[in-house]
């Protein structure tokens, strides 16, 4: 992709922020070097908080019943990954990679999101250099069936953004599933080596495109993706290559869902068209769509329109066109017209990409020149990183102990004076 194609892809990615909101440390390996020699900046994740070891493995399925709504003619294939306890932690080269090889060179490269999105300088990051705490295809610790929580990342993100909430909550005894929505993501690797790359930079230069209608498409295809994962889920058992014990770990009477930016306007857009999922998260995603070119106004998803009858939070942050529902036209319509549980948070301090990765992963990169101290700021907030993840993983596992295991901290009833931050809207 030449400079105009690229300048291209960041103006799309730009407008998808717009609408839908995207934008104790173990050893640290050697950092690796650029083909020229350069040393390229590294970074970690922070530990899991909960008491179990944590497994994790991948899973392709294709949707033989639906023709891909990206690619007309081929079968809509998916890559999808389960973090579930297990019995033995992952220490060194036993943890599993952050993302695969020629997955991380993409989101690293000239033409992937870790660019776009973030501004990370290309070429600067080895990001399948990066391990997670998980042990590959470990067999799943018996004493299931556990609560399953879905996670849908955010547009143009692949599953991996949000790995570091996933492994808490896989520590703290669910099983989490990640799902990558196919030719959307940044790229996707699949068995066997093939890479499916985004088709987003090449649709925005298009004469006549309607934003307001791919937007739509993006989010049904997500919908379609997430409803075909929760049919494969109840089909694992006797699925050949499993790790031992995985398939009946999964309570499939206890699902759950949460999602940052688009994946949080799919986790509860989900939640109203399938009764499966009993409660869901969004962490700041919009959640409505603007109107076609020389129109004003905004349109609203039928789950704003509709509202919902089982519990939901919404987490925003202190980005421009986020905070509280207030401010928000979709979650606004949302509250007004749901007759289930429903809380509303806003993290001071904070940016869209705060309940991402990158607000663990890119200070550290900062630090090392991979990123620019204001395109930091734009992207994850002066809040501290370690004081921002705690208290995104303690809001979101005591949503879903309450709802999924019937523990109530109350710490969702409220304002709180452990988490001053976390400013309650009633």
């Amino acid at each position: 992709m030449g400079r105009r194609g690229r300048a291209v892809a960041a103006v799309l990615l730009a407008m998808a922020s717009a609408v839908l909101g995207l934008a104790g440390a173990p050893g640290v390996m050697a950092a690796p070097t650029t083909g020229s020699g350069e040393r390229q900046a590294t970074a970690w994740l922070p530990r899991p908080s909960g008491p179990y070891p944590i497994g994790t493995t991948a899973l392709h399925l294709t949707d033989v019943g639906r023709e891909d709504p990206w690619q007309p003619g081929q079968r809509r294939e998916l890559m999808i990954s389960f973090w579930y306890p297990t019995a033995r932690p992952a220490v060194g080269e036993d943890r599993a990679r952050y993302m695969e090889p020629t997955a991380g060179e993409h989101f690293g490269g000239a033409d992937g999101v870790g660019q776009f999105n973030y501004g990370v300088t290309t070429g600067s990051t080895d990001w399948s250099d990066i391990r997670t705490h998980a042990r590959q295809d470990a067999p799943a610790l018996p004493g299931g069936p556990r609560p399953v929580v879905l996670y849908s990342p955010g547009l143009g993100d692949p599953r991996t953004w949000g790995t570091a909430l996933v492994e808490d909550l896989a520590s703290r005894g669910y099983v989490l599933v990640t799902i990558d929505h196919t030719y959307e993501a940044s790229e996707v690797a699949f068995p066997g080596g093939d890479l499916a790359t985004s088709v987003f930079p090449g649709m925005i230069g298009q004469p006549g495109l309607d934003k307001g209608a791919l937007l739509r498409k993006a989010l049904n295809t997500r919908v379609d993706d997430t409803r075909f994962v929760l049919d494969q889920l109840a089909a694992l058992r006797g699925r050949p290559g499993l790790p031992t014990g995985l398939a009946g770990s999964l309570d499939l009477d206890r699902i759950g869902m949460v999602g940052q930016s688009a994946g949080g306007f799919t986790a509860l857009q989900t939640m109203h068209d399938d009764p499966r999922i009993a409660a869901g998260i969004n962490l700041d995603g919009q959640m409505h769509y603007p109107g076609p070119d020389g129109e004003t106004g905004v349109f609203l998803p039928s789950v704003a329109e509709d509202g919902l009858d089982r519990p939901f939070l919404l987490m925003g942050t202190r980005s421009d066109d986020s905070g509280d529902r207030h401010r928000q036209p979709g979650w606004d319509a949302l509250w007004q017209h749901s007759t289930g549980w429903h809380a509303d948070f806003t993290l001071d301090g904070s940016r869209h990409g705060s309940y991402t990765d990158g607000q663990t992963l890119l200070p550290q990169l900062a630090r090392q020149g991979a990123l620019t101290p204001d395109r930091l700021r734009r992207d994850v907030g002066d809040i501290r990183p370690e004081r921002a993840e705690l208290i995104t993983r303690t809001y979101v596992a005591s949503f879903f102990d309450r709802w999924l295991r019937g523990h109530d901290d109350h710490l969702l009833d409220g304002a709180s004076a452990r988490f001053p931050e976390m400013e309650y809207a009633p």
